[in-house]
């Protein structure tokens, strides 16, 4: 294993972010490689937890000479927004410097071909992290971004051009959903890791071995030596399955049994009144259209200060908020619908 420092020059004189990198070496130049990113929503932990639980099982394999595809991995993917407090809280989801989603405004280059990334020698210091983010993950067979949700299930994105050829990795990783989309115009680490590869030859997409995907590891809490333990053998028998490792002590899993929803068919379900949130469903449970799923309790004490708020389509609840209070028009959680959603997104559900 090689550890190297990657440096961040800040947006003031004087300011530099680092971030740890780790390499592993490959014995097979044919293999598939594999790269792997956590926290780039840096307050998401559940991801870098995951990587710790990893590192010794990939170590391992390195001392035994099992590892056949050259692997990348980046715990902490986000030093700016890691040192990111406001008033106590710590804001990792957003850049404050430029207002800009830590998850958006990656460059979506038209083929994987580094020398097409921009010039950031006069951006920002988030534009700079993002196109070295790019840099190093570019080339790989398979790139894995963990984040995790406010409250949810497990679950993954995938580009539609890559399924059900990755229904194998969903099913390694022990997910219960996956959220198919097919467009990005807001530039996710996600789809500048897949949309590089839409329009070019065959030989070059190669979508029979690429693996991309948003991994969401549950919510914000469940940072948990047991789940991370069991999602760092989920990480580990994909790359075993995919060819990245050899481990014949791993077995293949079965078919992936969980839901599969196109992005189309998610209603976020906006509150209708800002106050405080008595949900009546949890993350997984099954709904009808019409069912109550949450109580705004926007006049306490006063009569008609509660709103309720109601199913607009029959499905499962995917993730909710994990802070009860809200604002009017903020989104309460996420409905995996049976049916494509009234207010239906193709690109990102949320800023």
């Amino acid at each position: 294993m090689h550890k190297t420092i990657e440096r961040i020059t800040g947006d003031g004189e004087g300011t530099t972010y680092e971030f740890p990198v780790f390499r592993f070496d490959g014995s097979d130049k044919t293999a598939p490689t594999a790269y792997l990113q956590a926290a780039l929503h840096a307050g998401e932990l559940p991801g870098v937890v995951a990587i710790d639980a990893l590192m010794p099982m990939l170590a391992t394999a390195e001392a035994e000479g099992r590892i056949k595809g050259a692997i990348t991995v980046v715990p902490w993917a986000n030093p700016i927004g890691r040192a990111q407090y406001h008033f106590g809280e710590h804001q990792g989801r957003f850049h404050l410097g430029t207002r800009t989603n830590f998850n958006r405004g990656f460059p979506l280059l038209a083929a994987p071909d580094t020398a097409l990334l921009p010039d950031t020698t006069l951006g920002t210091a988030d534009q700079r992290l993002k196109t070295r983010l790019v840099q190093l993950s570019l080339g790989h067979d398979i790139v894995l971004d963990l984040h995790c949700d406010d409250e949810g299930l497990a679950y993954l994105y995938i580009h539609t051009s890559l399924w059900p050829t990755m229904a194998d990795c969903a099913a390694a990783m022990g997910v219960d959903a996956v959220v198919l989309w097919s467009e990005d115009s807001s530039g996710t680490f996600e789809g500048a890791s897949i949309m590089p590869y839409q329009n070019v030859p065959a030989n070059v997409s190669r979508f029979d071995r690429r693996v991309v995907t948003t991994v969401e590891y549950r919510g914000m809490l469940d940072v948990d030596g047991a789940l991370a333990e069991a999602d760092a053998e989920g990480l580990y028998r994909l790359l075993v399955m995919r060819g990245v490792i050899q481990d014949r002590s791993v077995s293949k899993p079965g078919n992936f049994t969980g839901a599969v929803v196109p992005i189309e068919n998610i209603d976020m379900m906006p509150s209708p009144k800002a106050g405080a949130i008595l949900y009546h469903v949890e993350p997984g449970d099954r709904v009808a259209k019409d069912d109550r799923l949450a109580t705004i309790v926007h006049a306490p004490g006063e009569v008609g200060g509660r709103t309720e708020v109601f199913a607009a389509q029959s499905g499962f609840i995917l993730t909710r908020r994990s802070r009860r209070i809200i604002r009017a028009g903020e989104d309460l959680l996420k409905l995996a619908g049976d049916k494509r959603s009234g207010d239906a997104r193709s690109g990102t559900l949320e800023d």
